[in-house]
């Protein structure tokens, strides 16, 4: 009697204790109240696959010269108009965690290779639909995955017999347009002949003489609204938004000065008293600070300096005394701009108000102030004769959207520039290398005897997507340019891929559309691992999200009630 009295409280204590065992079978049982739990092929993993292909639906119709722009109005209301895949993906705050799995990809391949990110969501996308073909079928995931990693294997080793061009001259900037072209014509189609060159230009200009240290950053663009693409222009040095503060609006010849500290009389830390006692005193007592600032400011111009930069505030007394010597004043608020400069004019930052010694001081051809539309801007102009370490592409556009389009155009056409200082192969692009690795491993997937060989043929299927695409894009029947091209390709004319000017299939090698094979290796890999990543998937079990006030749909901080 006892005994059961003991077990009887035993068991109603732990009914009161919170998260307690309360009974019931399965995953539910020992999971708390609220949490999901979704288990198997039906449940899982083809919702899974459902979502990536949305993602992948949504951005493939934006893949190539023909691509269609994609609006997204970010949760801060910014509008972007755009067929940058890496721009979409980023804003559109993607929440379903295995699409969130191409969209992570997709960003590495942008951190990576800065070109590619489309390719990896729609070739990803597509091995995950026809995975779903597959598993509709009856064949298991595990064999799928297996067709999937052997394929894989043979379409990189494949890849690496497509290359049919290697640049072997990174400071001629013939051989780099041709190179960057096809590039370019996919974001901005019809002005690849005018944007391609201007890019090649500034590349050569800070290419160092070991192509492998390239610094990306030594190329800047600046956004100026107002005319047309084709006004844009490639400036030798930098090109400052903003005016000089004081009177002097040009130098020749400069010498520069750049200093990372204020430019203003010095304060005390300590907060002090000062009793005056006769009108004597008042008007003696600013005259020994403005003597000082004058004695300093002479210094700085005896030693030759014509121009300063100052990346904090330069006061009205130093302004006064600056404008009386003849030297020209700008301030920059940002670090990282004020390194650049010195970068740019080989100059030292000083964290002291003094004069600077020689190897301290930088020097421009020209410093000048020049209005460009309705945008008043500072040159800092290096010219033929000093070898300029950074140069400016000033890109002019009619809407910020365009210029925005411009710049990720010219930061794609640099990255490709930087991708070829390692490796400066190429292969044939508009499709024809991937339907060249899609023969390929139809004959493979031909000789394999089990199960895998279905997830092989389906893997050469899935590189269909790319001249698919780019046929569909173009308003072209892609049913048939597909089959030209399988055509072309068994004649061992492996470089033919889909012609949009033509309407037809042509030869990629005699166009110059080509792609780098380092970039396009990557995006191979990152996408077959997002879609192997997907397919492994067979439970998804999402804990009760915690509790607590939700933030206000505006954004912001929490509660502002009365205290």
């Amino acid at each position: 009697c006892l005994d059961a009295t003991l077990a009887t409280a035993r068991s109603s204590d732990m009914a009161r204790r919170p998260g307690a065992f309360t009974g019931g079978m399965g995953m539910s049982s020992m999971l708390k109240e609220g949490s999901k739990h979704f288990s198997g092929v039906e449940e899982a993993t083809l919702k899974n696959i459902e979502a990536c292909k949305a993602l992948a639906t949504t951005v493939r119709t934006s893949l190539g010269p023909n691509g269609m722009n994609k609006m997204v109005i970010n949760h801060l209301e910014k509008l972007f108009v755009t067929s940058d895949s890496a721009t979409i993906l980023q804003e559109l705050e993607v929440q379903h965690p295995a699409a969130r799995l191409l969209v992570l990809a997709s960003k590495m391949q942008d951190e990576e290779m800065g070109d590619g990110t489309n390719f990896v969501v729609v070739l990803a996308g597509e091995l995950l639909l026809k995975a779903e073909e597959l598993l509709h079928q009856g064949v298991h995931t595990s064999e799928i995955i297996s067709g999937y990693n052997k394929a894989a294997e043979v379409a990189l080793a494949a890849l690496e017999d497509q290359a049919i061009h290697t640049v072997d001259d990174l400071h001629d900037p013939t051989k780099i347009t041709r190179a960057i072209r096809s590039v370019i014509s996919s974001k901005q189609y019809g002005l690849e002949d005018f944007i391609a060159p201007m890019i090649a230009k500034a590349v050569v200009a800070v290419m160092p003489e070991d192509p492998k240290r390239f610094n990306v950053d030594n190329i800047r663009v600046a956004k100026i609204p107002g005319g047309v693409s084709g006004a844009s222009d490639v400036v030798q040095g930098m090109v400052l938004m903003r005016e000089p503060l004081g009177t002097v609006t040009h130098a020749e010849g400069a010498k520069v000065a750049v200093y990372g500290c204020p430019i203003d009389s010095t304060a005390t830390e300590t907060k002090g008293t000062v009793l005056i006692k006769s009108a004597d005193e008042l008007m003696n007592y600013t005259k020994s600070e403005e003597a000082q600032m004058e004695k300093t400011i002479k210094a700085i111009a005896d030693s030759g300096v014509t121009v300063i930069i100052c990346g904090q505030t330069i006061g009205e007394i130093a302004m006064h005394f600056l404008n009386r010597f003849g030297i020209m004043a700008l301030k920059t608020p940002s670090k990282f701009e004020l390194r650049r400069i010195c970068r740019t004019i080989g100059a030292n930052a000083l964290v002291r108000l003094e004069p600077p010694a020689p190897e301290d001081m930088g020097e421009c051809e020209k410093i000048y102030t020049k209005e460009i539309g309705s945008t008043k801007c500072t040159i800092l102009d290096r010219g033929s004769s000093i070898a300029s370490k950074v140069v400016t592409i000033l890109v002019r556009g009619s809407t910020p959207n365009i210029l925005d389009d411009l710049e990720r155009t010219v930061s794609d056409g640099v990255s490709v520039v930087k991708t070829m200082t390692s490796d400066a192969r190429f292969v044939a692009g508009a499709g024809a290398c991937e339907m060249a690795i899609a023969t390929r491993l139809l004959e493979f997937g031909a000789q394999q005897p089990g199960l895998d060989q279905y997830a092989i043929n389906k893997f050469a299927e899935s590189l269909e997507v790319v001249p698919r695409t780019l046929a569909e894009n173009a308003g072209m029947d892609a049913t048939t340019i597909i089959a030209n091209i399988y055509a072309a390709h068994q004649e061992g004319k492996s470089s033919t891929g889909v012609d949009v000017d033509a309407g037809a299939v042509g030869d990629m090698l005699q166009k110059d559309v080509l792609d780098s094979l380092a970039t396009k290796a990557q995006a191979f890999k990152l996408a077959i691992d997002a879609a192997v990543t997907v397919l492994r998937v067979d439970q998804i079990i999402m804990a009760k999200q915690a509790g607590g006030p939700k933030p206000p749909p505006g954004g912001g901080g929490g509660g502002g009630g009365d205290d």
